[in-house]
């Protein structure tokens, strides 16, 4: 994996985010994944375990940070900026309500930072703050994620996708059926956690949903 202060490439188009069921910091369901990524696609991967203590989370960040990776591929993780920056991932993201983006990339130049947003208004805000990405969620309904949160639908998300210049990922009920809608109301890309659960069909879903994507 390249460090957070090599050239800066452009993002990947579909960011696999991690499950939130890791008991400890081996990391071995995910690191079994993603050797099963396509690899002449760039992937963005979110650590999101908010179930671990800082220790287990340092472990697992530290070991996915070793994990080869397709090219331009990056490794980010859910708030935590401080073991980020410790396991040497390329940067953070943030819930929508959480401290100004800003705040965090003057005191870490080159890290990226994304955001959760659930509106157009929230997506500006975002922007303001310098945000690298923002994700924009539920715009299906989720298998991984029900009931959270009112479906935004394909409407809003064109509607957000037109009002902010930071590439936009849809998010929820992903699946490779809905991802060139996506892409037509003018996502960046997308990004799904349901799909990453999936172990036994991830394989042919991630070089599905690879053959889609610009």
């Amino acid at each position: 994996m390249s460090s957070a202060n090599s050239q800066p490439l452009p993002l990947p188009r579909i960011c696999w985010i991690t499950s939130g069921r890791e008991t400890d910091g081996s990391g071995q369901q995910i690191s079994r994944l993603l050797q099963e990524l396509p690899l002449n696609r760039p992937a963005m991967v979110l650590i999101r375990e908010k179930q671990l203590n800082g220790r287990q989370l340092l472990a697992l960040a530290s070991r996915i940070a070793k994990e080869t990776l397709p090219n331009g591929s990056r490794l980010m993780l859910s708030e935590r900026m401080d073991i980020a920056l410790a396991a040497g991932l390329h940067g953070v993201h943030l819930p929508e309500h959480s401290c100004p983006a800003d705040r965090l990339s003057s005191a870490s130049p080159g890290m990226l930072i994304g955001k959760s947003v659930h509106s157009p208004e929230s997506a500006l805000a975002a922007e303001k703050e310098g945000v690298d990405y923002l994700f924009f969620s539920p715009v299906f309904a989720s298998l991984s994620k029900p009931g959270y949160g009112p479906l935004q639908g394909t409407a809003l998300l064109r509607e957000v996708c037109r009002a902010t210049s930071v590439p936009v990922f849809a998010l929820g009920g992903i699946r490779p059926e809905n991802t060139i809608t996506c892409i037509e109301c003018g996502a960046w890309g997308v990004a799904s956690l349901g799909l990453f659960t999936e172990t036994a069909n991830f394989r042919k879903t991630a070089e599905t949903i690879d053959r889609l994507l610009p």
